[in-house]
Protein backbone atom coordinates (compact mmCIF):
# COMPACT_ATOMS: atom_id res chain seq x y z
CA UNK A 1 0.00 0.00 0.00
CA UNK A 2 2.70 2.48 1.04
CA UNK A 3 6.28 3.19 0.13
CA UNK A 4 8.21 1.70 3.05
CA UNK A 5 10.77 4.51 2.82
CA UNK A 6 8.16 7.18 3.43
CA UNK A 7 8.04 8.66 6.90
CA UNK A 8 4.69 8.22 8.66
CA UNK A 9 2.44 11.20 9.16
CA UNK A 10 1.04 11.74 12.64
CA UNK A 11 -2.59 12.88 12.55
CA UNK A 12 -5.09 13.97 15.20
CA UNK A 13 -8.04 13.61 12.83
CA UNK A 14 -10.24 10.52 12.74
CA UNK A 15 -13.54 9.10 11.54
CA UNK A 16 -15.71 10.93 9.00
CA UNK A 17 -13.73 14.18 9.43
CA UNK A 18 -10.60 12.43 8.11
CA UNK A 19 -12.51 11.11 5.10
CA UNK A 20 -13.73 14.65 4.42
CA UNK A 21 -10.17 16.06 4.14
CA UNK A 22 -9.08 15.76 0.49
CA UNK A 23 -5.41 16.28 1.32
CA UNK A 24 -5.42 13.31 3.72
CA UNK A 25 -8.20 11.03 2.50
CA UNK A 26 -7.10 7.67 1.06
CA UNK A 27 -10.58 6.19 0.74
CA UNK A 28 -10.31 2.43 0.14
CA UNK A 29 -6.51 2.56 0.48
CA UNK A 30 -6.55 2.98 4.27
CA UNK A 31 -4.83 -0.09 5.70
CA UNK A 32 -6.40 -2.32 8.34
CA UNK A 33 -4.28 -0.84 11.12
CA UNK A 34 -5.15 2.70 9.99
CA UNK A 35 -8.86 1.91 9.89
CA UNK A 36 -8.71 0.65 13.44
CA UNK A 37 -6.53 3.51 14.72
CA UNK A 38 -8.56 6.25 13.04
CA UNK A 39 -12.07 4.91 13.73
CA UNK A 40 -12.73 4.16 10.06
CA UNK A 41 -13.98 0.58 10.37
CA UNK A 42 -17.43 0.25 8.86
CA UNK A 43 -17.12 3.60 7.04
CA UNK A 44 -15.42 2.00 4.02
CA UNK A 45 -15.95 -1.18 1.98
CA UNK A 46 -13.87 -4.01 3.50
CA UNK A 47 -11.45 -4.45 0.55
CA UNK A 48 -8.05 -2.79 1.00
CA UNK A 49 -6.91 -1.29 -2.30
CA UNK A 50 -3.72 0.19 -3.70
CA UNK A 51 -3.68 3.59 -5.38
CA UNK A 52 -3.10 1.76 -8.67
CA UNK A 53 -6.38 -0.10 -8.24
CA UNK A 54 -8.15 3.15 -7.39
CA UNK A 55 -6.73 4.82 -10.50
CA UNK A 56 -7.89 1.91 -12.66
CA UNK A 57 -11.46 2.14 -11.35
CA UNK A 58 -11.55 5.92 -11.59
CA UNK A 59 -10.26 5.92 -15.15
CA UNK A 60 -12.95 3.44 -16.18
CA UNK A 61 -15.55 5.82 -14.75
CA UNK A 62 -13.91 8.72 -16.59
CA UNK A 63 -14.08 6.85 -19.89
CA UNK A 64 -17.84 6.42 -19.56
CA UNK A 65 -18.42 10.17 -19.65
CA UNK A 66 -19.51 11.67 -22.95
CA UNK A 67 -18.61 15.38 -22.77
CA UNK A 68 -15.53 17.36 -21.81
CA UNK A 69 -17.52 19.41 -19.30
CA UNK A 70 -18.76 16.23 -17.60
CA UNK A 71 -15.15 15.01 -17.49
CA UNK A 72 -14.02 18.32 -15.98
CA UNK A 73 -16.67 18.15 -13.27
CA UNK A 74 -15.82 14.51 -12.56
CA UNK A 75 -12.11 15.27 -12.13
CA UNK A 76 -12.84 18.28 -9.91
CA UNK A 77 -15.03 16.05 -7.73
CA UNK A 78 -12.14 13.58 -7.38
CA UNK A 79 -9.80 16.45 -6.50
CA UNK A 80 -12.22 17.67 -3.83
CA UNK A 81 -12.47 14.25 -2.20
CA UNK A 82 -9.00 12.68 -2.62
CA UNK A 83 -6.20 14.89 -3.95
CA UNK A 84 -3.55 12.19 -4.02
CA UNK A 85 -5.71 9.98 -6.21
CA UNK A 86 -6.58 12.93 -8.45
CA UNK A 87 -2.93 13.76 -9.10
CA UNK A 88 -1.91 10.15 -9.67
CA UNK A 89 -4.75 9.77 -12.17
CA UNK A 90 -3.91 12.97 -14.08
CA UNK A 91 -0.18 12.20 -14.04
CA UNK A 92 -0.79 8.83 -15.68
CA UNK A 93 -3.08 10.32 -18.36
CA UNK A 94 -1.62 13.82 -18.67
CA UNK A 95 -2.01 14.34 -22.41
CA UNK A 96 -5.63 13.18 -22.22
CA UNK A 97 -6.59 15.11 -19.10
CA UNK A 98 -4.61 18.37 -19.23
CA UNK A 99 -7.03 19.84 -21.81
CA UNK A 100 -9.86 18.86 -19.46
CA UNK A 101 -8.53 20.37 -16.22
CA UNK A 102 -7.09 23.37 -18.08
CA UNK A 103 -7.40 24.86 -21.56
CA UNK A 104 -9.59 24.60 -23.45
CA UNK A 105 -12.26 23.02 -21.20
CA UNK A 106 -11.52 25.26 -18.21
CA UNK A 107 -12.80 28.22 -20.25
CA UNK A 108 -16.26 26.69 -20.46
CA UNK A 109 -16.01 25.74 -16.78
CA UNK A 110 -15.35 29.40 -15.91
CA UNK A 111 -18.39 30.47 -17.93
CA UNK A 112 -20.54 27.94 -16.06
CA UNK A 113 -18.80 28.29 -12.68
CA UNK A 114 -21.88 29.21 -10.65
CA UNK A 115 -23.98 26.54 -12.36
CA UNK A 116 -21.53 23.68 -11.74
CA UNK A 117 -20.31 24.82 -8.30
CA UNK A 118 -20.11 21.92 -5.89
CA UNK A 119 -17.69 22.59 -3.03
CA UNK A 120 -15.39 25.27 -1.71
CA UNK A 121 -11.73 25.46 -2.75
CA UNK A 122 -9.36 28.32 -2.04
CA UNK A 123 -10.42 31.77 -0.88
CA UNK A 124 -13.00 34.21 -2.25
CA UNK A 125 -12.26 37.73 -1.01
CA UNK A 126 -14.83 40.40 -1.86
CA UNK A 127 -14.13 44.12 -1.93
CA UNK A 128 -16.54 44.83 0.93
CA UNK A 129 -14.44 42.49 3.11
CA UNK A 130 -11.29 44.57 2.68
CA UNK A 131 -11.01 45.40 6.39
CA UNK A 132 -11.18 41.69 7.26
CA UNK A 133 -8.54 40.37 4.83
CA UNK A 134 -6.20 39.20 7.60
CA UNK A 135 -8.99 37.16 9.17
CA UNK A 136 -9.96 35.68 5.82
CA UNK A 137 -6.38 34.64 5.06
CA UNK A 138 -6.27 32.87 8.43
CA UNK A 139 -9.44 30.99 7.44
CA UNK A 140 -7.56 29.13 4.68
CA UNK A 141 -7.73 25.38 5.22
CA UNK A 142 -3.99 25.10 4.52
CA UNK A 143 -1.42 26.69 6.80
CA UNK A 144 1.96 26.52 5.04
CA UNK A 145 1.15 28.24 1.76
CA UNK A 146 4.07 28.63 -0.65
CA UNK A 147 2.31 29.43 -3.94
CA UNK A 148 -0.76 31.59 -4.53
CA UNK A 149 -2.50 32.06 -7.88
CA UNK A 150 -4.78 35.09 -7.73
CA UNK A 151 -7.24 36.54 -10.25
CA UNK A 152 -9.97 39.13 -10.43
CA UNK A 153 -11.64 37.33 -13.36
CA UNK A 154 -11.72 40.34 -15.68
CA UNK A 155 -9.95 38.79 -18.70
CA UNK A 156 -10.33 35.03 -18.60
CA UNK A 157 -8.47 33.45 -21.53
CA UNK A 158 -10.06 35.04 -24.60
CA UNK A 159 -13.51 35.03 -22.99
CA UNK A 160 -13.50 38.39 -21.24
CA UNK A 161 -15.03 39.24 -17.86
CA UNK A 162 -16.23 36.10 -16.06
CA UNK A 163 -16.53 37.56 -12.55
CA UNK A 164 -15.95 34.92 -9.89
CA UNK A 165 -16.09 32.30 -12.63
CA UNK A 166 -12.46 33.24 -13.15
CA UNK A 167 -11.68 31.17 -10.05
CA UNK A 168 -11.58 28.14 -12.35
CA UNK A 169 -8.25 29.38 -13.71
CA UNK A 170 -6.30 29.56 -10.40
CA UNK A 171 -7.69 26.14 -9.44
CA UNK A 172 -6.60 24.70 -12.79
CA UNK A 173 -3.20 26.41 -12.74
CA UNK A 174 -2.39 25.11 -9.27
CA UNK A 175 -3.36 21.60 -10.35
CA UNK A 176 -0.66 21.93 -13.01
CA UNK A 177 1.84 23.29 -10.47
CA UNK A 178 1.44 19.95 -8.72
CA UNK A 179 1.18 17.47 -11.59
CA UNK A 180 3.89 19.15 -13.70
CA UNK A 181 6.13 20.84 -11.14
CA UNK A 182 5.80 18.63 -8.08
CA UNK A 183 4.45 21.36 -5.81
CA UNK A 184 2.65 19.72 -2.90
CA UNK A 185 -1.07 20.59 -3.00
CA UNK A 186 -0.69 21.39 0.71
CA UNK A 187 1.34 24.46 -0.33
CA UNK A 188 -1.09 25.79 -2.97
CA UNK A 189 -3.85 28.38 -2.59
CA UNK A 190 -6.17 29.73 -5.32
CA UNK A 191 -7.61 33.18 -4.59
CA UNK A 192 -10.47 35.07 -6.24
CA UNK A 193 -10.59 38.83 -5.66
CA UNK A 194 -14.25 39.70 -6.20
CA UNK A 195 -14.42 43.34 -7.24
CA UNK A 196 -17.72 42.93 -9.11
CA UNK A 197 -18.29 42.27 -12.80
CA UNK A 198 -19.26 44.26 -15.86
CA UNK A 199 -20.68 41.15 -17.50
CA UNK A 200 -24.38 41.99 -17.77
CA UNK A 201 -25.33 38.35 -18.33
CA UNK A 202 -23.78 37.42 -15.00
CA UNK A 203 -25.32 40.38 -13.16
CA UNK A 204 -28.77 39.32 -14.34
CA UNK A 205 -28.21 35.59 -13.75
CA UNK A 206 -30.05 34.47 -10.58
CA UNK A 207 -27.53 31.64 -10.17
CA UNK A 208 -24.45 33.91 -10.19
CA UNK A 209 -22.60 33.50 -6.89
CA UNK A 210 -20.39 36.60 -6.99
CA UNK A 211 -20.98 40.19 -5.88
CA UNK A 212 -23.86 41.66 -7.88
CA UNK A 213 -22.44 45.06 -8.76
CA UNK A 214 -20.30 46.54 -11.49
CA UNK A 215 -16.54 46.58 -11.05
CA UNK A 216 -15.28 49.08 -8.48
CA UNK A 217 -13.46 52.25 -9.53
CA UNK A 218 -9.71 52.46 -10.08
CA UNK A 219 -8.81 53.98 -6.72
CA UNK A 220 -10.91 51.47 -4.77
CA UNK A 221 -9.44 48.66 -6.86
CA UNK A 222 -5.80 49.52 -6.19
CA UNK A 223 -6.45 50.06 -2.48
CA UNK A 224 -8.10 46.62 -2.33
CA UNK A 225 -5.29 44.84 -4.20
CA UNK A 226 -2.76 46.63 -1.97
CA UNK A 227 -4.59 45.42 1.13
CA UNK A 228 -4.56 41.86 -0.23
CA UNK A 229 -0.85 41.92 -1.06
CA UNK A 230 0.06 43.35 2.33
CA UNK A 231 -2.12 40.76 4.04
CA UNK A 232 -0.37 37.94 2.18
CA UNK A 233 3.00 39.35 3.17
CA UNK A 234 1.98 39.30 6.82
CA UNK A 235 0.48 35.80 6.62
CA UNK A 236 2.91 34.05 4.25
CA UNK A 237 5.90 36.37 3.72
CA UNK A 238 7.78 33.93 1.48
CA UNK A 239 4.91 32.88 -0.80
CA UNK A 240 5.18 33.14 -4.57
CA UNK A 241 2.23 35.11 -5.96
CA UNK A 242 1.13 34.52 -9.56
CA UNK A 243 -1.19 37.10 -11.11
CA UNK A 244 -3.60 35.48 -13.53
CA UNK A 245 -6.16 36.81 -16.04
CA UNK A 246 -6.07 40.47 -15.03
CA UNK A 247 -7.27 42.87 -17.73
CA UNK A 248 -4.72 44.69 -19.85
CA UNK A 249 -5.20 48.03 -18.08
CA UNK A 250 -4.32 46.44 -14.72
CA UNK A 251 -1.96 43.56 -15.58
CA UNK A 252 1.24 45.47 -16.40
CA UNK A 253 0.78 48.25 -13.79
CA UNK A 254 0.24 45.66 -11.03
CA UNK A 255 3.32 43.72 -12.10
CA UNK A 256 5.45 46.88 -12.17
CA UNK A 257 4.07 47.95 -8.81
CA UNK A 258 4.82 44.75 -6.94
CA UNK A 259 7.65 42.86 -8.65
CA UNK A 260 10.43 44.46 -6.59
CA UNK A 261 8.72 44.14 -3.21
CA UNK A 262 7.15 40.70 -3.61
CA UNK A 263 8.10 37.36 -5.12
CA UNK A 264 5.54 37.58 -7.89
CA UNK A 265 4.99 37.32 -11.63
CA UNK A 266 2.20 37.57 -14.18
CA UNK A 267 1.81 34.36 -16.14
CA UNK A 268 -0.18 35.98 -18.98
CA UNK A 269 2.63 38.46 -19.59
CA UNK A 270 5.79 36.65 -18.48
CA UNK A 271 4.90 32.96 -18.55
CA UNK A 272 3.39 33.19 -22.03
CA UNK A 273 6.43 35.15 -23.19
CA UNK A 274 8.91 32.62 -21.80
CA UNK A 275 7.23 29.71 -23.61
CA UNK A 276 6.62 31.58 -26.87
CA UNK A 277 10.24 32.74 -26.99
CA UNK A 278 11.37 29.17 -26.27
CA UNK A 279 9.36 28.06 -29.31
CA UNK A 280 10.87 30.87 -31.41
CA UNK A 281 14.41 29.95 -30.31
CA UNK A 282 13.76 26.28 -31.05
CA UNK A 283 12.35 27.15 -34.49
CA UNK A 284 15.42 29.24 -35.35
CA UNK A 285 17.70 26.44 -34.18
CA UNK A 286 15.77 23.89 -36.24
CA UNK A 287 16.05 26.14 -39.31
CA UNK A 288 19.70 26.91 -38.49
CA UNK A 289 19.16 30.66 -38.84
CA UNK A 290 20.48 33.65 -36.89
CA UNK A 291 17.81 34.98 -34.55
CA UNK A 292 19.05 38.54 -35.02
CA UNK A 293 18.08 38.39 -38.70
CA UNK A 294 14.46 37.28 -38.16
CA UNK A 295 11.61 39.70 -38.74
CA UNK A 296 8.60 39.12 -36.49
CA UNK A 297 4.97 40.20 -36.68
CA UNK A 298 2.89 39.81 -33.52
CA UNK A 299 -0.86 40.24 -33.99
CA UNK A 300 -2.40 41.42 -30.73
CA UNK A 301 -0.64 44.24 -28.90
CA UNK A 302 -2.07 43.56 -25.47
CA UNK A 303 -0.08 42.65 -22.39
CA UNK A 304 0.59 39.10 -23.62
CA UNK A 305 1.75 40.13 -27.11
CA UNK A 306 3.92 42.95 -25.80
CA UNK A 307 5.35 40.63 -23.14
CA UNK A 308 6.44 38.19 -25.85
CA UNK A 309 7.97 41.05 -27.84
CA UNK A 310 9.98 42.35 -24.88
CA UNK A 311 11.28 38.86 -24.06
CA UNK A 312 12.38 38.36 -27.68
CA UNK A 313 14.05 41.79 -27.69
CA UNK A 314 16.00 40.76 -24.59
CA UNK A 315 17.19 37.66 -26.51
CA UNK A 316 18.31 39.82 -29.42
CA UNK A 317 20.20 42.17 -27.11
CA UNK A 318 22.01 39.17 -25.64
CA UNK A 319 23.08 38.27 -29.19
CA UNK A 320 24.66 41.69 -29.75
CA UNK A 321 21.94 43.96 -31.12
CA UNK A 322 21.30 47.32 -29.55
CA UNK A 323 17.89 47.88 -28.03
CA UNK A 324 16.93 50.09 -30.97
CA UNK A 325 18.09 47.50 -33.53
CA UNK A 326 16.18 44.76 -31.74
CA UNK A 327 12.95 46.76 -31.69
CA UNK A 328 13.22 47.37 -35.43
CA UNK A 329 12.88 43.60 -35.97
CA UNK A 330 9.39 43.38 -34.42
CA UNK A 331 6.12 44.80 -35.70
CA UNK A 332 3.12 44.86 -33.36
CA UNK A 333 -0.25 44.72 -35.08
CA UNK A 334 -3.43 45.73 -33.26
CA UNK A 335 -6.96 46.65 -34.30
CA UNK A 336 -5.68 50.02 -35.57
CA UNK A 337 -2.91 48.41 -37.62
CA UNK A 338 0.83 48.41 -37.01
CA UNK A 339 1.77 50.32 -33.88
CA UNK A 340 3.56 53.54 -34.80
CA UNK A 341 4.33 56.66 -32.82
CA UNK A 342 1.19 58.21 -34.31
CA UNK A 343 -1.11 55.42 -33.09
CA UNK A 344 -3.64 57.02 -30.70
CA UNK A 345 -4.23 56.05 -27.08
CA UNK A 346 -1.29 53.67 -26.67
CA UNK A 347 -0.37 52.41 -23.23
CA UNK A 348 3.25 52.92 -22.12
CA UNK A 349 4.15 49.25 -22.66
CA UNK A 350 2.78 49.50 -26.22
CA UNK A 351 4.54 52.79 -27.00
CA UNK A 352 7.90 51.13 -26.32
CA UNK A 353 7.24 48.85 -29.30
CA UNK A 354 5.92 51.45 -31.75
CA UNK A 355 7.83 52.17 -34.96
CA UNK A 356 8.54 55.70 -36.14
CA UNK A 357 6.47 55.04 -39.25
CA UNK A 358 4.91 52.36 -41.40
CA UNK A 359 7.05 50.03 -43.50
CA UNK A 360 7.44 50.87 -47.18
CA UNK A 361 4.42 49.90 -49.22
CA UNK A 362 1.83 50.73 -46.59
CA UNK A 363 -0.03 54.01 -46.60
CA UNK A 364 -1.16 55.55 -43.33
CA UNK A 365 -4.35 56.68 -45.05
CA UNK A 366 -5.78 53.25 -45.79
CA UNK A 367 -6.76 50.21 -43.80
CA UNK A 368 -4.35 47.32 -44.19
CA UNK A 369 -5.18 43.65 -44.31
CA UNK A 370 -2.88 41.09 -42.74
CA UNK A 371 -1.97 40.10 -46.30
CA UNK A 372 -0.81 43.68 -46.97
CA UNK A 373 1.33 43.59 -43.84
CA UNK A 374 2.90 40.30 -44.91
CA UNK A 375 3.90 41.82 -48.26
CA UNK A 376 5.28 44.96 -46.63
CA UNK A 377 7.17 43.42 -43.69
CA UNK A 378 8.07 40.03 -45.23
CA UNK A 379 8.33 38.40 -41.79
CA UNK A 380 9.96 35.11 -40.85
CA UNK A 381 7.68 34.61 -37.83
CA UNK A 382 3.99 35.35 -37.32
CA UNK A 383 2.46 35.14 -33.83
CA UNK A 384 -1.19 35.53 -32.91
CA UNK A 385 -2.45 36.58 -29.47
CA UNK A 386 -5.50 38.40 -30.80
CA UNK A 387 -8.38 36.12 -29.84
CA UNK A 388 -9.63 36.51 -33.44
CA UNK A 389 -10.43 33.10 -34.95
CA UNK A 390 -9.43 32.63 -38.57
CA UNK A 391 -7.43 35.87 -38.72
CA UNK A 392 -4.45 34.05 -40.27
CA UNK A 393 -6.27 33.40 -43.54
CA UNK A 394 -5.05 31.71 -46.70
CA UNK A 395 -4.13 34.93 -48.46
CA UNK A 396 -2.01 36.17 -45.55
CA UNK A 397 -0.23 32.86 -45.00
CA UNK A 398 0.53 32.43 -48.70
CA UNK A 399 1.84 35.99 -48.85
CA UNK A 400 4.16 35.25 -45.93
CA UNK A 401 5.32 32.00 -47.52
CA UNK A 402 6.12 33.90 -50.71
CA UNK A 403 9.03 35.58 -48.92
CA UNK A 404 9.97 32.93 -46.36
CA UNK A 405 10.61 29.33 -47.38
CA UNK A 406 9.96 27.94 -43.89
CA UNK A 407 7.71 30.37 -42.01
CA UNK A 408 7.23 30.06 -38.26
CA UNK A 409 3.53 30.49 -37.49
CA UNK A 410 2.20 30.49 -33.94
CA UNK A 411 -1.58 30.94 -33.50
CA UNK A 412 -1.47 31.21 -29.72
CA UNK A 413 -4.95 32.41 -28.76
CA UNK A 414 -7.04 30.06 -26.69
CA UNK A 415 -9.34 28.31 -26.15
CA UNK A 416 -9.14 26.37 -29.41
CA UNK A 417 -12.13 28.05 -31.02
CA UNK A 418 -10.33 31.42 -30.82
CA UNK A 419 -7.13 30.24 -32.56
CA UNK A 420 -6.04 32.51 -35.41
CA UNK A 421 -5.68 29.51 -37.71
CA UNK A 422 -6.12 25.75 -37.82
CA UNK A 423 -2.77 23.94 -38.09
CA UNK A 424 -4.00 21.70 -40.88
CA UNK A 425 -4.92 24.74 -42.99
CA UNK A 426 -1.59 26.47 -42.41
CA UNK A 427 0.35 23.37 -43.39
CA UNK A 428 -1.76 22.89 -46.51
CA UNK A 429 -1.33 26.54 -47.54
CA UNK A 430 2.47 26.27 -47.14
CA UNK A 431 2.79 22.78 -48.67
CA UNK A 432 3.91 21.44 -45.29
CA UNK A 433 6.76 23.94 -44.93
CA UNK A 434 5.54 25.91 -41.90
CA UNK A 435 6.85 25.32 -38.39
CA UNK A 436 3.88 25.45 -36.02
CA UNK A 437 2.94 25.62 -32.38
CA UNK A 438 -0.47 26.56 -31.01
CA UNK A 439 -1.86 27.99 -27.79
CA UNK A 440 -4.42 25.20 -27.34
CA UNK A 441 -4.02 21.48 -28.02
CA UNK A 442 -4.49 20.34 -31.62
CA UNK A 443 -4.10 16.92 -33.17
CA UNK A 444 -1.01 16.19 -35.22
CA UNK A 445 -1.44 16.66 -38.96
CA UNK A 446 -0.72 14.13 -41.69
CA UNK A 447 -0.01 15.81 -45.02
CA UNK A 448 1.41 14.35 -48.22
CA UNK A 449 2.70 11.32 -46.38
CA UNK A 450 4.46 13.37 -43.68
CA UNK A 451 3.44 13.57 -40.03
CA UNK A 452 3.58 17.04 -38.47
CA UNK A 453 3.65 17.17 -34.65
CA UNK A 454 1.72 20.23 -33.42
CA UNK A 455 3.28 21.37 -30.15
CA UNK A 456 1.20 23.37 -27.70
CA UNK A 457 2.89 26.57 -26.54
CA UNK A 458 1.53 25.87 -23.09
CA UNK A 459 2.54 27.96 -20.09
CA UNK A 460 2.55 24.76 -18.04
CA UNK A 461 6.00 24.05 -19.47
CA UNK A 462 7.32 26.96 -17.39
CA UNK A 463 5.25 28.29 -14.49
CA UNK A 464 5.39 25.01 -12.49
CA UNK A 465 9.18 25.06 -12.91
CA UNK A 466 9.29 28.64 -11.63
CA UNK A 467 7.34 27.53 -8.56
CA UNK A 468 9.61 24.52 -8.04
CA UNK A 469 12.70 26.74 -8.26
CA UNK A 470 11.28 29.25 -5.77
CA UNK A 471 10.20 26.57 -3.27
CA UNK A 472 13.57 24.82 -3.60
CA UNK A 473 15.75 27.94 -3.23
CA UNK A 474 13.69 30.41 -1.24
CA UNK A 475 14.10 33.02 -4.00
CA UNK A 476 12.83 36.44 -2.99
CA UNK A 477 12.09 37.82 -6.48
CA UNK A 478 11.32 36.68 -10.02
CA UNK A 479 13.90 38.41 -12.22
CA UNK A 480 14.30 38.85 -15.97
CA UNK A 481 17.42 36.67 -15.90
CA UNK A 482 15.46 33.82 -14.27
CA UNK A 483 12.82 34.01 -17.00
CA UNK A 484 15.44 34.10 -19.75
CA UNK A 485 17.09 31.01 -18.29
CA UNK A 486 13.70 29.27 -18.42
CA UNK A 487 13.21 30.15 -22.11
CA UNK A 488 16.63 28.84 -23.05
CA UNK A 489 16.26 25.66 -21.01
CA UNK A 490 12.89 24.86 -22.59
CA UNK A 491 14.19 25.59 -26.09
CA UNK A 492 17.05 23.19 -25.37
CA UNK A 493 14.50 20.38 -24.89
CA UNK A 494 13.08 20.65 -28.44
CA UNK A 495 12.81 17.23 -30.15
CA UNK A 496 12.88 18.87 -33.58
CA UNK A 497 16.21 20.49 -32.74
CA UNK A 498 17.75 17.57 -30.87
CA UNK A 499 16.51 14.65 -32.97
CA UNK A 500 15.62 16.36 -36.25
CA UNK A 501 12.00 15.25 -35.99
CA UNK A 502 9.01 15.71 -33.71
CA UNK A 503 7.58 18.92 -32.31
CA UNK A 504 9.13 22.26 -31.46
CA UNK A 505 8.42 21.43 -27.81
CA UNK A 506 8.77 18.10 -26.01
CA UNK A 507 5.74 15.87 -25.35
CA UNK A 508 3.76 16.48 -22.18
CA UNK A 509 4.55 12.97 -20.91
CA UNK A 510 8.05 14.32 -20.16
CA UNK A 511 6.81 17.41 -18.33
CA UNK A 512 8.01 16.43 -14.85
CA UNK A 513 11.60 15.82 -15.98
CA UNK A 514 11.47 19.02 -18.05
CA UNK A 515 10.18 21.00 -15.06
CA UNK A 516 13.12 19.79 -12.98
CA UNK A 517 15.61 20.80 -15.69
CA UNK A 518 14.06 24.25 -16.09
CA UNK A 519 13.85 24.69 -12.31
CA UNK A 520 17.57 23.90 -12.10
CA UNK A 521 18.39 26.51 -14.76
CA UNK A 522 16.33 29.09 -12.83
CA UNK A 523 17.87 28.06 -9.50
CA UNK A 524 21.37 28.56 -10.89
CA UNK A 525 20.42 32.15 -11.74
CA UNK A 526 18.99 32.64 -8.24
CA UNK A 527 22.39 31.67 -6.83
CA UNK A 528 24.30 33.80 -9.36
CA UNK A 529 22.21 36.83 -8.47
CA UNK A 530 22.99 36.33 -4.80
CA UNK A 531 19.39 35.94 -3.68
CA UNK A 532 20.30 32.83 -1.66
CA UNK A 533 23.57 31.52 -0.19
CA UNK A 534 25.92 29.95 -2.74
CA UNK A 535 24.90 26.39 -3.58
CA UNK A 536 26.49 24.02 -6.08
CA UNK A 537 24.49 22.64 -8.99
CA UNK A 538 24.49 19.23 -7.31
CA UNK A 539 23.07 20.77 -4.12
CA UNK A 540 20.41 22.63 -6.12
CA UNK A 541 19.42 19.46 -7.95
CA UNK A 542 19.13 17.64 -4.61
CA UNK A 543 16.89 20.39 -3.23
CA UNK A 544 14.68 20.19 -6.31
CA UNK A 545 14.32 16.42 -5.92
CA UNK A 546 13.57 16.75 -2.21
CA UNK A 547 10.85 19.34 -2.88
CA UNK A 548 9.23 17.43 -5.75
CA UNK A 549 6.00 15.98 -4.37
CA UNK A 550 4.75 12.70 -5.81
CA UNK A 551 1.22 11.33 -5.59
CA UNK A 552 1.76 8.45 -3.15
CA UNK A 553 -0.06 7.68 0.08
CA UNK A 554 2.01 8.07 3.24
CA UNK A 555 1.43 5.78 6.23
CA UNK A 556 -0.55 7.42 9.04
CA UNK A 557 -0.12 7.09 12.80
CA UNK A 558 -2.60 8.39 15.34
CA UNK A 559 -1.43 11.42 17.25
CA UNK A 560 -2.33 11.46 20.93
CA UNK A 561 -4.40 14.42 22.10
Amino acid sequence: MHNKNQKPLYLPHAGPSLLDMPLLNKSSAFSESERIAFNLEGLLPPQYESIEQQVERTFKQYQQLTSDMARHIFLRDIQDSNETLFYRLVEQHIELMMPIIYTPTVGEACQQFSDIYRSARGLFIAHHQQDRIDDILHNATKRNIKIIVVTDGERVLGLGDQGIGGMGIPIGKLSLYTVCGGISPAYALPVMLDVGTNNEALLSDPMYMGCRHRRINEQQYHEFVDAFMQGVKRRWPNALIQFEDFAQHNATPLLQRYKQEYCCFNDDIQGAAVVAVAVMLAACAAKKVDITQQRVVIVGAGSAGCGIAEQWIACLRERGLTDEQARQQIYMLDRDGILTTSTPDMKPFQARLAHAGLPAGLSSHTEHSLQDVMHAVQPDMLLGVSGQPGLFNEAAIKAMHQYCAQPVILPLSNPSRLAEAQPEDVLRWTNGAALLATGSPFDDVSLQGAQHVISQSNNSYVFPAIGLAVVSTGAKRITDAMLMAASKALAGCSPLVNQGCGGLLPPLQEIQAISKDIALAIANVVVQEGDVPGLSEAELRQRIEENFWTANYRPYLRKAF
